[in-house]
């Protein structure tokens, strides 16, 4: 059944992430488990549960959406993904070291500059 291209524009893909169970997350993931490696597709097949068949197209989807890097005949996971997962990584222990602090909003607001007073 067709949708509409107002409705179309509305769908929410999750930003291109690959959702669990997919092909595509089982290969990224065995790719940023591995991260220091990089491998053929026969290898990437024999070593998760994606048919042969599927690993090839779903690597090029992956390497078009910069998740993946090709050369010659190996893959292995970008160095964009490692950097979006350290800085998540350390963004949520950042967050949960902080979590049983309490904000010390006073001390804060003796030096907070309000930006609608301080316009040039």
């Amino acid at each position: 059944m067709p949708i509409s291209a107002d409705r179309f524009e509305t769908i929410d893909d999750g930003n291109g992430n690959p959702k669990p169970g997919t092909n595509a997350y089982k290969l990224l993931s065995f790719l940023a488990q591995n991260a220091d490696q990089a491998f053929t597709q026969s290898e990437i097949a024999e070593r998760t549960s994606v048919k042969p068949g599927s690993v090839g197209p779903t690597l090029v989807r992956l390497r078009e959406r910069g998740r993946v890097e090709h050369r010659g005949t190996y893959w292995r996971v970008s160095d964009h993904v490692l950097s979006l997962d350290a800085a998540a990584n350390h963004a949520a222990a950042t967050a949960a070291s902080r979590e049983e602090e309490p904000f010390e909003y006073d001390e804060w607001q003796e030096h907070a500059v309000d930006p609608r007073q301080q316009r040039d």
